[in-house]
């Protein structure tokens, strides 16, 4: 055959492929414009998003962390919480989200280690991204990564320290006192620390948070903050009257009530037919009398202090005024419920049936001004489950930070009181399992090993965080960490310590101390989170129909309100 014959059959060949393409019929799977990312690159893109908000978290991890100014809405907030700084930030990015979502769990769940937990995902990641480089599967890494964790676990219930019943008020001290160090208020943390376990220890055995009550009152300095070994809420609306009712009390009776006691408005849309005067005014005259039949009730039953969730009037008000007797209506519900905790007291529907038994006492009640705002305190209660902070402070973003490290020192006390173990924090026990994974990973084959020891090193990023964010030399003191743990099992529990020479130091013995359910947390949450990212290969999105949603939520939106956050660099943004 020649070669124009050739090149005439090639062309056909050629003529035919193209048509049997254009005759085959195109599926339309997706809705027009859609994009839909996969593969290798969709998996670097998720990992490198990820790592964008981690860095941002990241300089607010440990005692010499640094603060985050969020501006939004016109509001400032300035804080080194983990949960709050991510939640501030109102994070887009689909893949960035999860790890949101354990940041938040976390913060629920323990109270504690948001930004822990956040900055190890970050570290698995970052290890992560090499293997997806070098073509290793994901699932390999996902089994490693996994494998790894139960392996960590194992040895960190094998080495936690079991808490001495007769010093487990001590441990709790230095558990709150660890939590509140990274804190802004972290010079005050014996203060602060000795008050959350106060408060704890007032609770029942269920260990509900809702029953510690922490009020802010703008002014005064921090140490003029104090516990009421009861409850204290602010002063509410009060009508006229309320100036002549007594203010203090010794060995109260408390009549705690979820009723009315006002003269009810008639509705615009009723009608009563009535032929003569003289029966509207027995329509009046029987108001008045199932009002005044309540409270008669309410002072027969020798309450000395009536609390009601629903409006107190001001026919009711000065009703008790002469009576000698202190009321306040529109309480909140959880400020009541914490009355009843705290006094013994039950909450009544009704003024039918009221009896000593359902009444509340405390040893001492008054009402006094706090600072700008005059407060109601309800004190010695020898029936208390319940507690109350009131913090002072002279800034607002203070006192707002100051209520959220309290939170945190409250979760991990509760926590604590319920562990049955304890470990040294400030980076030791994860340069523990560091170097226990580094030696399992010796004995097992293949690809595996390589990831047990990427996730060895994954561990070091806490140690080198809190190093980093402290100005010291990371690198350095990482290394001198390997150096003391491989010595001897000895060293077990020696960590970064800023107040040792050096910056290291037995943790154990300098009573850095946390929960163990803490690390184990940390650990499976963030194991969890980086095998779901890992095990998205690829991502599907209609921005036309994400802009449509948007525009949607706009127009629901009140005007003043604000609009969606601008991207962070590196998630989504330019």
């Amino acid at each position: 055959m020649c070669i124009r014959d050739r090149i005439n059959t090639a062309s056909l060949y050629l003529f035919i492929l193209i048509m049997s393409f254009m005759m085959t019929p195109s599926i339309l799977l997706l809705k027009e414009g859609t994009d839909d990312s996969q593969g290798k690159p969709q998996m670097i893109s998720n990992i490198n998003a990820c790592n964008a908000l981690v860095d941002i978290v990241r300089t607010t991890l440990g005692p010499r962390g640094m603060d985050k100014l969020i501006h939004s809405a016109g509001m400032v907030t300035i804080t080194n919480d983990g949960a709050t700084v991510i939640k501030e930030l109102e994070v887009v990015h689909p893949a960035t989200k999860i790890l949101v979502d354990i940041a938040k769990s976390q913060d629920n769940d323990m109270g504690d280690g948001t930004t822990s937990v956040v900055v190890f995902a970050g570290e698995l990641l970052k290890e992560a991204k090499t293997f997806i480089e070098d073509g290793v599967h994901p699932q390999l890494v996902i089994k490693g990564y996994r494998e790894a964790t139960n392996e960590a676990i194992k040895k960190l219930n094998e080495i936690a320290v079991t808490i001495d019943e007769t010093n487990r008020r001590e441990i709790l001290l230095k558990c709150a006192q660890t939590a509140l160090s990274s804190k802004l208020v972290a010079t005050y943390g014996e203060f602060f620390g000795d008050m959350v376990v106060k408060a704890v220890e007032r609770l029942e055995g269920n260990m509900d948070k809702s029953l510690i009550g922490i009020k802010k009152v703008t002014g005064g300095s921090v140490t003029d903050s104090f516990l009421v070994d009861g409850v204290a809420f602010k002063k509410t609306f009060s009508y006229a009257g309320f100036e002549q009712q007594p203010k203090k009390f010794v060995d109260p009776k408390i009549c705690l009530l979820n009723l009315e006691l006002e003269l009810k408005a008639e509705k615009e849309n009723a009608e009563i037919r009535i032929e003569k005067p003289e029966d509207y005014q027995s329509i009046v005259d029987a108001e008045w009398k199932i009002i005044y039949d309540k409270l008669e009730q309410i002072v027969n039953c020798k309450a000395n202090v009536v609390l009601s969730k629903l409006p107190i009037g001001d026919l009711a008000t000065q009703y008790f005024a002469d009576r000698g007797i202190f009321c306040a209506g529109r309480v909140p519900e959880d400020d009541l419920r914490r009355v009843a905790k705290a006094t013994g007291g039950s909450i009544q529907v009704t003024v039918n049936g009221l009896t000593p038994e359902v009444l509340g006492t405390c040893g001492e009640f008054e009402e006094r001004q706090i600072g700008n705002e005059r407060y109601n305190l309800f004190k010695k209660c020898d029936k208390a489950k319940s507690a109350t902070i009131v913090l002072r402070g002279g800034a607002e973003q203070f006192i707002e930070e100051a209520e959220r490290s309290l939170n945190d020192a409250i979760m991990i006390v509760r926590r604590a009181t319920r562990a049955k173990a304890i470990v040294a924090g400030g980076g030791a026990i994860e340069m523990e399992l560091s170097k226990h994974l580094r030696n399992y990973s010796r004995n097992v084959p293949g690809k595996r090993q390589f990831i047990i020891s990427a996730f060895a090193k994954a561990l070091e990023g806490i140690p080198k965080a809190l190093a980093a964010n402290a100005g010291l030399d990371s690198t350095s003191l990482i290394t001198r960490l390997r150096k003391i743990h491989n010595e001897t099992d000895e060293n077990k529990w020696f960590g970064i310590n800023f107040t040792c020479e050096g910056g290291l130091g037995n943790n154990y013995e300098e009573y850095v101390w946390e929960p163990v359910g803490l690390k184990s947390s940390i650990l499976n949450a963030s194991s969890e989170a980086v095998c779901m990212i890992l095990s998205v290969d690829e991502t599907v999105k209609n921005p036309k129909s994400e802009q449509a949603q948007q525009e949607q939520r706009k127009k629901m939106m009140p005007r003043g309100m604000p609009g969606m956050g601008r991207p962070i660099k590196g998630m989504g943004g330019k």
